[in-house]
């Protein structure tokens, strides 16, 4: 297990669907972020803008990080086919030996039956390219359902990517996503949280923490995932609740994701 950084470790600085902010940070950022961090993994995810695909930044990019020690990864969402083809041939651009997929995009929910004959449809090109496509849980699919889609395409060239907060959008919290989804994990995004009663007793909040500093209990997860033989590579994620301006967020998100850097090197020590 290597640590890792991704684009959505600084999901604010990097920008959100309501815009980017001034200075936005780059994927030529984010890797001198990984550098300055000491880890050896960098995932780039779609919340980055169209152009960090272009082949000339993919081939500086690459080129940069081999150098730096760091292997970069790469994310997608959507699975129509030839999306996926696409992003196969950038991961491979890059040297990444996973493509972590969000299956859904905007306009386009798949059922099961559906997601698995677009798998089917590009397994060979994984397969010929040497990528493993890694299906992040992601809110509408609980953990069981993702599972079968998995087993039923039935090839090595397809795993899970295991959130650990995602799946309370699927009324589901970590236990029962390890539990289901740890014996396919290909990679692994280390996220905390907090459930907190609101003020007026009328609900509860989910919200993002900093790594250690929430309820997620990393020596139980990464001791099941053992237990499991899976030793992916471990992605620093986070939801970083937004200050009062932007630029405040960004110093906290930065403040948060050195402090989890840190904190994951208690156990983490690749």
């Amino acid at each position: 297990m290597r640590l890792g950084i991704g684009s959505y470790t600084y999901g604010w600085a990097v920008g959100t669907a309501a815009g980017r902010p001034e200075g936005a940070l780059t994927a030529r950022d984010l890797l001198r972020r990984a550098i300055a961090l000491g880890v050896r993994v960098l995932q780039l995810c779609d919340n980055l803008p169209e152009s960090t695909w272009e082949a000339d930044e993919l081939a500086a990019l690459g080129a940069e990080a081999r150098r730096a020690g760091v292997e970069v990864q790469v994310g997608t969402r959507g699975s129509q086919p030839g999306h996926l083809r696409r992003f196969i041939a950038v991961a491979r651009a890059v040297g990444s030996p996973i493509l972590r997929l969000v299956i859904d995009a905007p306009g386009d929910e798949p059922d099961a039956a559906e997601v698995v004959r677009r798998l089917d449809a590009v397994s060979g090109d994984l397969e010929r390219a040497g990528v493993v496509l890694a299906l992040e849980n992601h809110d509408r699919f609980r953990a069981a359902a993702l599972a079968a889609i998995v087993r039923q395409v039935g090839r090595g060239c397809v795993g899970v990517c295991l959130d650990t907060v995602n799946s309370f959008g699927a009324l589901e919290g970590p236990e029962a996503v390890v539990e289901t989804l740890g014996p396919l994990a290909v990679n692994l995004h280390l996220k905390d949280f907090d459930v907190v009663r609101l003020p007026h007793l009328q609900g509860f909040l989910v919200e993002g923490r900093p790594l250690g500093g929430g309820r997620l209990d990393v020596p139980w997860l990464l001791g099941r995932l053992r237990a499991f033989g899976r030793d992916p590579d471990a992605i620093l994620e986070q939801w970083t609740p937004p200050e009062g301006s932007p630029g405040r967020t960004i110093e906290k998100e930065a403040a948060w994701a050195e402090a989890g850097v840190r904190a994951a090197r208690r156990w983490i020590h690749d």
